[in-house]
Order: C-alpha cells, then structure tokens, then sequence
C-alpha cells in the first residue's frame, strides 16, 4: 500500500519533505531547507534518510528556500530524476537557490576568516555550481491542469495565495489499480490580501496535509494600511529609519504596494525607499509577465495601463555591495526594506547592526519568525542581539504588523478546511511550531468532532 514519510516541518515549519511511495516508486514533495535553532540547521548537514538517488521524482508546492532550498544538497548527493513545478515557481527558483548558495559560500568565507567554525576549512552547505546543477533538473508543469507524473503519480494544483506561483496540490496515488487522493496544502496564503489571488477551495481527499504556521491565531484585525501609515509617520517624524527585515519573495512587493498607494493618498510623506536586495529586485521585475497570479484589483490596475503598483516616487534598488553601504550615510528619515525576512542572514544584518542602537530608527517585523532566529529574538524583546559575532544593543522600536504575513491565519485555516464535503479519512497537520499544531488539532476536532487530525513525528511513516 501507499506510504508517506515526513522528512521535514513536521513539528516545526521549517524544512518541508514529504516522502510518498506507490508500487516501488518515490516522489518527494517539497525539498526545503531547516532554518532557526541550531538542533535544526545540522539536519541540513546528516545525510537524508532515504538515499537521494532511489527517489524518482520531486513535485514542488511553491518556491520558498524552506520548501525548496535542500535541492541542491539532494542532488549532488545523488538525485537524478526531473524537478517538477509551474513557471513562476520554475523562474523564482532560478533566482532563490543561486542566492541561498552564494549566502552560504559567503557565510563559510566569514567563519574561515574569524575562526568561528570548528571545521578547518568551513565549507557551505552547497555551492553555486551546485545550485546551477539542480537548476538543471527542474521541468515546467501546467498550473492548473491535471499532470501524469508516473502511472503511479499525477497532480493537479489549485492556487494558494501565499506567493507568486504558490499552489497546494491534489496528488492522486495509484497502486494495484486502487487510488488515493492526497491534497497538500503548500502554504496558504491569507484571503483578500492585494496582488494574489485567494486560496482556491478544495473539495475532497482521502489524506490531506495542512500547513498550521498560525494555527495558535488570527491575525490582528484593523486596517494594515492605517498601521504602516502610523509607523511610517511616527518614526519619520523624529528623524528615524523604519527597518523591515522582509522576505525577497512576496513581502518586499506587498511592502511596495502598499506605501506606493499610501503615498497616492497622502498619508504619509514620500520618503526615499532602498529596497537592498538583488533578489528582491528580480522577482519584483517577474511580477510584469505573471498575469495569473493577479486578483481583479491589481489586474485591473497593471493590465489597464494605470501605472506600475509598485513603483514608489523615490524608490532606490541597490544592487551592489558598494550602494547597499552607502545607505548607512543616509541620517535623514528613510525606509530600508531588506532580506531575509527573518534576520537570519543577508545584507538586513548590516542595517541592524548600524541602525538598532539608535532609538530613534525602528524595526518592522511583517512576516513569521521562526524559534531561533534574530527575527524571534527582536520579537520577543531582546536587548542585545549578536550580528557578526558581537552584541549589538537594541535601543530601536521593535514594532510588529502581522497583518502582513503571507500565511493564513487560524479562522483562514479553518474556512479553506470547511470547503472540504467530508472529512478526509486522516488529516496530518504540519509546518507549525508545538503550540500552533496542538492548537489548531483542537479547534478542528472542536468543530467537527468526528475529523481524524493527527500530529506526526519527524522521520514518522504512515501507511495509507
């Protein structure tokens, strides 16, 4: 019979690697990167548990370095098999996994000059060439059509609503002529949210895997638009810089978004803007040739020929090292939107580390920041954070505006799970940290009693 295996975000959402077998074949869905506490990020480094070269294929749910970042370690490691996803998600993984391996190269470069690896010489993760290599085997699939993988395996993807060509999935799994339908949430994006389209609404499954990255709550209610424009105003109105540690994929744009049409009604005053991220300048230029993606409102602004929605009046795209620099002499008010979204590496720790000790600058937090990470720290209070091996006092306003994040929350969990005609015969509930899985299990089991939710384990294996 079918067999499914969690590899990864099981217990944490980090790592997303789901391993399904059917009649001698192995597909893995999703192959992302651990991130945050170190127990964590050594997985990245142990051999993964089932050899990289007895899996056939890899079905990918959207680009995220935590669903997709392992790729090149998977296939210098022995994976030969075709990489399957739609174009957006094809296009932004051209981007992401050269990024995530130059950071690593980068990261190595600075522990072999500081001594602070215990191995002599440090040695990334993976390399650019080893990203290119895996670059190689992604294939293009259709993003709303039903696609024959195998006689075993064929997906049809839904949108999600998380990121640009985001999708959750509806596998069906054949074995001895009897099939299974498995529905894998990806990550689900929240509804009525600018750019993207909402979640679309699944109807059936025999098995389903849903994300819980909120599953413990909903997002603030109130205006998101009302909460920028306060924070915006208030710190620029005592000379300060507003810092956003912001994903390159979905939240930088967002982020445009909306001070582009904060700045067109007048509400707050046009600043100069450094987006300082390579990266999120590329996937901000793919947002021009991914029409499929949009909602009506976004459609009808960009299709209509009524301006560029995320063309801010000074706008400054800082691609080399040498510019990202220079925005440390702007001492007038700015805005300094940067990678990664959770201050675990990337140009962010430069701004941070030059703008935290001042009280009048602020850090924006707009997206999930996960256990571990510099981002949880600045969360949940920190008055010194270490950034290069020094601790740096964090005299700024820390400022949270989850209303921004690119993930459901508990009450948007639960109305894409209502769309369900029937309770799946078991619901495995992942991606979420401890609490936000146990919580979401009872509010499931609160409202329909009868749904069988279970919490697996990692490395757990479930015949279905």
């Amino acid at each position: 019979m079918p067999k499914i295996t969690f590899l990864g975000a099981a217990g944490t959402v980090t790592g997303s690697k789901y391993l399904i077998e059917a009649a001698g074949k192995r597909l893995l869905v999703d192959c992302g990167l651990f991130q945050g506490e170190k127990e964590l990020r050594l997985r990245n480094w142990n051999p993964l548990p089932v050899p990289p070269v007895s899996i056939d294929w890899v079905l990918l749910t959207h680009a995220h370095i935590d669903h997709t970042g392992y790729l090149p370690r998977l296939v210098r490691d022995g994976f030969k098999g075709p990489i399957y996803a739609n174009g957006a998600t094809v296009e932004l993984c051209d981007i992401l996994l050269p990024d995530s391996a130059h950071l690593q190269e980068e990261d190595a470069k600075y522990a072999a000059i500081t001594s602070s690896s215990k191995h002599n010489p440090p040695l990334p993760l993976y390399t650019v060439a080893q990203a290119d290599a895996a670059l190689q085997q992604l294939r293009k699939i259709s993003r709303n059509d039903v696609f024959a993988i195998s006689p075993e395996f064929s997906v049809k993807p839904h949108d999600a609503g998380h990121i640009l060509g985001s999708s959750w999935l509806e596998l069906t799994v054949t074995e001895n002529g009897q099939q299974t339908l498995m529905v894998f949430s990806g990550d689900l994006g929240p509804y009525d949210m600018p750019i993207l389209n909402d979640p679309a609404p699944p109807s059936r499954a025999d098995y389903l895997l849903c994300e819980s990255t909120y599953g413990d709550r909903d997002h603030p209610a109130g205006s998101v638009e009302d909460a920028l424009a306060a924070v915006v105003n208030r710190v620029s109105g005592r000379g300060g810089a507003v810092v956003v540690p912001a994903f390159a994929v979905g939240r930088t744009q967002l982020l445009m978004y909306y001070l582009r049409k904060l700045e067109a009604e007048k509400r707050i005053p046009h600043l100069p803007v450094y987006v300082d991220s390579p990266m999120a300048i590329k996937v901000t230029q793919m947002y021009g040739h991914h029409a499929e993606d949009y909602d009506a409102d976004y459609a009808r602004i960009f299709l209509q020929g009524k301006g560029d929605p995320l063309n801010l009046h000074q706008v400054h795209l800082t691609s080399t090292p040498q510019e990202s620099m220079q925005i440390n002499n702007v001492t007038s008010p700015c805005i300094i939107i940067s990678a990664s979204g959770m201050a675990t590496g990337g140009r962010i720790l430069h701004h941070l580390a030059h703008r935290l000790p001042d009280a009048r600058n602020a850090v924006l937090l707009v997206g999930y920041q996960a256990v571990g990470t510099r981002g949880r720290a600045l969360e949940n209070h920190a008055t010194t954070l270490q950034i290069f091996g020094e601790q740096v006092p964090v005299r700024a306003e820390v400022i949270e505006l989850p209303q921004l994040s690119a993930h459901a929350g508990q009450n948007e969990l639960l109305r894409w799970l209502s769309s369900f005609q029937a309770p799946p015969k078991q619901t495995f509930l992942v991606h979420g940290e401890p609490v936000a899985l146990n919580a979401l299990q009872a509010k499931i089991k609160e409202r329909t009693p009868n749904w069988n939710v279970t919490i697996p384990n990692y490395m757990q294996s479930f015949d279905l």
